[in-house]
């Protein structure tokens, strides 16, 4: 692959990474300090366009994954919270609808929801069930002519201000369906957020459902393949979050280490020194060229379930080593609250666990392999 880029995929990269150097990086440490969701830069980001990039005319721009790469990875430079928060609704909380939702529906909740208006939430994870997805046990009913779903769901991303759900819930042995749940249906319970070490203006909390009206999307039983429609792009997009984060810590290392005087000279000058910012910055590259790879066989329509596992696994693990080496170059500071460091090291570690952990990222690199 020509990893050159396009003149259209330049304009992408330099049109967000001035958004994220204006408007996020000056408020990404009130966002962590005082966790709010960050509405104003979501409603700024609908008006850019951003949401609707992966999606056709004339809801979006149709841009192909390797722009929305170069973009997610500028956003998370600029704040790991806002990219999460921006990239869910991007990706997972809108794609079902514009998959599935009826012409009422669109016009309602997914126009609006990528002009920045509404936002949405998906639904999977449940108390007993995360990696397995077959182990969910929200269950849904047909009701005459609609369905009624009861369960719990938890670390539903944006939920405390979300305007409608996308939610997983089983239809019968080894059949799980993909639902619609609106704010405001009754016996839908919208738990407090959950309190998290980093990411934490991605706002996150549980979701309780009793006896909840819902509409189907898509085919009763087919929710597990459509999830995997969509599973790799879910997984290269986080990884462009990790080379984000990963590249902001870096050049706060490197800027730190060209200014910090030890022992007459600049610590960058000392061998110690140069071997951190030497492994980061080759992990870091290691990791674009990954990442890259597998979003431009996506956009090729390759088979790419093994290559975007690889690049989540990489990209993410890369991102968290990288924040690490960061915070031993500069020391105390990186330790001081006012240092972004000690925020891109706890923010590093929801790329860990978001698009499938590491664990279970291994074991499928192994069976595919």
């Amino acid at each position: 692959m020509d990893f050159a880029l396009t003149a259209e995929q330049e304009a992408i990269q330099r049109t967000f990474h001035g958004f994220a150097e204006r408007e996020i990086r000056p408020r990404a440490r009130e966002l962590d300090e005082r966790p709010e969701f960050p509405r104003a830069l979501f409603e700024q980001l609908g008006a850019l366009g951003f949401f609707g990039m992966r999606y056709p005319a004339p809801l979006g721009s149709g841009a192909d994954i390797v722009s929305c790469v170069f973009a997610i990875e500028e956003l998370a430079w600029g704040s790991l919270s806002v990219a999460a928060a921006c990239t869910m609704q991007s990706l997972m909380g809108t794609w079902f609808l514009h998959r599935f939702g009826s012409p009422a529906i669109k016009e309602r909740l997914l126009e609006p929801a990528l002009r920045g208006a509404k936002i949405g939430a998906i639904c999977m994870t449940e108390p007993d069930a995360g990696s397995d997805l077959f182990a969910l046990a929200t269950k849904a009913r047909l009701e005459g002519s609609g369905w009624r779903l009861s369960g719990s769901k938890t670390w539903v991303t944006s939920a405390p201000v979300a305007d409608f759900f996308t939610v997983f819930a089983r239809t019968g042995e080894d059949r799980l369906g993909v639902f619609l749940v609106e704010r405001g249906a009754p016996g839908l319970d919208v738990g407090r957020s959950i309190e998290k070490m980093g990411v934490r203006s991605s706002l996150t909390s549980e979701v309780r459902l009793s006896d909840v009206p819902a509409a189907l999307l898509g085919e009763e039983g087919a929710g597990a393949k459509y999830l995997r429609e969509i599973l790799a792009e879910i997984r290269v997009v986080t990884a462009a979050m990790a080379l984000g984060v990963g590249r902001a810590a870096y050049e706060e290392a490197r800027r730190y280490a060209s200014e910090r005087q030890q022992f007459g000279k600049p610590i960058d000058r000392h061998q110690a020194i140069q071997a951190h910012l030497a492994d980061m910055a080759t992990e870091l590259e290691a990791a674009r060229r990954l990442t890259h790879w597998a979003a431009w066989r996506s956009d090729q329509g390759l088979p790419n379930a093994r290559e975007a596992s690889m690049a989540k696994l990489f990209a993410s693990e890369v991102a968290h080593r990288v924040c690490d080496h960061a915070a031993r170059v500069t020391a105390s500071y990186g330790f001081a609250a006012d240092s972004p460091v000690q925020r891109y090291l706890r923010d590093a570690r929801f790329l860990l666990i978001g698009g499938g952990t590491s664990e279970i990222l291994r074991i499928n690199i192994a069976r595919e392999s």
